[in-house]
């Protein structure tokens, strides 16, 4: 289970100690479809990950693939795909985020995750003042829906 929190970007924090590698995603399953398939890769490293369900609980699961494995797949995603760049940090607390800001079509739309061990921790968590609202449960910021819809209209 992944238990998570998104949220829009009010202002760019302090990123001089946070992480950053080159993100490309694309999913192998139609945005009608309750499971989504998506392939990643992050940096030099490629991922297959399974996803199910909406909100802060969510199903996944995830293997490693080889270059390979990935490239033979990539041509199914045509038309289902995000750029970004993800940067990996820590808030005061220690907690782990993910701040994504995306390239292409999405480009200025700014994003940050922040998982939690569990539900109770998710929802207790307070939130830093440059996060800014929270999309969570917001479909159209799925990044399989972003990456067929291009952004929210809210945003676009």
């Amino acid at each position: 289970m992944e238990i998570e929190r998104k949220f829009l970007v009010a202002a760019l924090p302090d990123l001089s100690a946070a992480e950053a590698l080159a993100v490309r995603q694309g999913y192998l399953t139609a945005l009608s479809d309750s499971t989504e398939l998506r392939l990643r890769q992050k940096g030099e490293r490629y991922y297959l990950t399974q996803k199910g369900g909406v909100g802060m609980v969510r199903e996944e699961r995830e293997v490693e693939i080889s270059a390979e494995q990935f490239e033979v797949f990539w041509p199914g995603t045509e038309g289902r795909r995000v750029e970004k760049t993800r940067w990996t940090g820590n808030l005061p607390t220690g907690t782990v985020f993910e701040l994504d800001a995306f390239e292409g079509a999405l480009a200025g739309l700014r994003m940050v995750e922040v998982e939690f061990p569990d539900e109770a921790t998710a929802l207790a968590f307070a939130a830093p003042e440059w996060f800014g609202r929270e999309v969570t449960d917001d479909k159209r910021y799925g990044n399989k829906a972003m990456a067929v819809h291009g952004l929210p209209e809210t945003l676009a």
